[in-house]
């Protein structure tokens, strides 16, 4: 079963910045909201273990849902730049950088794309978030 591990650098300019590995290799950077307590919205999800499954969803097509989340639903992975482009979400993309002056990340679609290509074969996988030593983040 592919799995995925979500490993939380740091925070910084209201963004939370990660790295994503697939199976143990990482692939992806990551962009989530700040830690503000798991609110819904303008909250990244707290650190732990999920199910992720396959989804359709009207708004971004194909995607991976993150399933179980205390008080939250409709967390997706999905594509995006800035903090702006998700309502709790997990962005992902290929590099760290700037867009328009913001703190972000960039090549979000072409990553997406490969995200989806990675999981095709798995309606289901399992999703580690972890905070890595230091984080500001949970």
């Amino acid at each position: 079963m592919t799995s995925l591990t979500l490993y939380r650098l740091t925070e910084y300019g209201g963004a939370t910045y990660g790295v994503l590995a697939i199976n143990g290799l990482p692939k992806y950077v990551t962009l989530e909201r700040p830690w503000l307590s798991n609110e819904k919205k303008v909250s990244c999800i707290p650190a732990g273990s999920y199910k992720v499954k396959q989804r359709f969803s009207p708004r971004f097509g194909a995607t991976y849902e993150v399933e179980d989340v205390s008080n939250r639903s409709h967390i997706l992975f999905h594509a995006g730049n800035t903090v702006e482009a998700s309502l709790g979400c997990i962005l992902v993309g290929t590099f760290f950088g700037r867009v328009n002056g913001k703190p972000g990340i960039l090549r979000s679609k072409d990553a997406f794309e490969s995200f989806l290509l990675d999981l095709k074969d798995s309606t289901e996988v399992t999703l580690n978030i972890i905070p890595t030593a230091g984080a500001t983040v949970q």
